[in-house]
């Protein structure tokens, strides 16, 4: 009896603890976060058929608040580990069609495995393993700026879809899926600063649909929509061997609006995050590149802070 009602007492503490966290957004979609980084800006050989696969680890240890302070109580000990593959298949012509861009066709298919655990229950759930939301992006490329020593700068505009396809429960508060329409539309540039040295950078614009089944956290809620986003990649290398690159790498997500629950707005709703780390690129040949980045994230703020580490072999046929 006495066992009962310390069990009683506890799951009476757990449920007054997570009555006084409040409603975190947590719902933006898992968008480019450092999955892109060198030379950015064009593809690596020219028109023709690409397949890129991507395989990410991000890891994390602490939710944080609006304030980037703790989210969940200390006695809650989260851990989040998070397996991430994309396959990449795209399509460069050599046709132009808009102010002598080129234009092309991009198709990400994610796959995740997610595992967060507590030292007690009550917190938010994982959805296990599955398919992630499809990204369908049409895209115009255009030819390299060339110079007297080479390229001296390259870009690209990309109209990205991201559809409510992945695995998605509303009794789980981590999943791989949104369960929303996404419009995620990026400008991509690579300059070269000396026939060397390189500066990269991807920014995206973020708007989100509504989400007509929103997950147990908002209740009886009948609809949430999340907030509007920017956020960037950043990189700049060096070419130490002639197919070595080796440099800095960074992403930075700053949200612009609040997140809604039936059109209303959630205070202190916002998502933050800034990461940087070190990386490489390793030309293996012509058509056959491996990309390594590291990241370690800071000023959080309304979701985990972690570390990620990205792999990414790109291969043109």
């Amino acid at each position: 009896m006495k066992g009962r009602r310390k069990w009683m007492a506890t799951g009476l503490v757990l449920a007054l603890v997570l009555m006084t966290v409040p409603a975190q957004a947590y719902d933006l979609p898992s968008v480019n976060l450092g999955f892109t980084s060198f030379m950015d800006g064009g593809p690596p050989a020219g028109p023709g058929w690409y397949f890129t696969e991507y395989l990410q680890y991000w890891t994390s240890d602490d939710f944080t608040d609006d304030r980037g302070d703790g989210l969940l109580p200390e006695f809650a000990d989260e851990d989040l580990d998070a397996w991430i593959s994309l396959s990449q298949f795209i399509y460069q012509s050599d046709t132009e069609v808009f102010a002598g861009g080129k234009w092309g066709l991009d198709v990400i298919i994610p796959y995740a495995a997610l595992d967060a655990s507590y030292s007690a229950p009550g917190f938010p759930e994982d959805n296990g393993s599955g398919m992630g939301d499809l990204l369908v992006g049409p895209f115009l490329q255009w030819d390299p700026v060339m110079g007297e020593s080479g390229p001296r700068f390259m870009h690209r505009v990309e109209f990205q879809l991201i559809f409510p396809t992945g695995e998605y429960e509303d009794d789980k508060e981590l999943n791989q899926g949104s369960n929303f329409f996404s419009f995620n539309p990026y400008w991509a540039g690579t300059l070269f600063i000396t026939p060397k040295w390189t500066a990269s950078t991807r920014v995206h614009y973020l708007w989100n649909d509504k989400n007509d089944d929103p997950n147990r956290q908002y209740g009886n809620a009948d609809d949430t929509q999340a907030g509007q986003a920017f956020h960037l990649n950043f990189t700049t290398a060096y070419q130490v061997h002639p197919r070595l690159r080796v440099g800095i790498n960074g992403y930075y997500l700053k949200q612009i609006t609040d997140s809604e629950v039936d059109g209303h707005d959630i205070d202190d709703s916002r998502e933050e995050v800034l990461a940087v780390g070190p990386g490489l690129l390793w030309h293996i040949n012509r058509d056959a590149h491996l990309f390594f980045n590291a990241y370690f994230e800071t000023e959080t703020e309304n979701r985990p802070e972690g570390e990620r580490y990205n792999l990414r072999v790109v291969y043109h046929f």
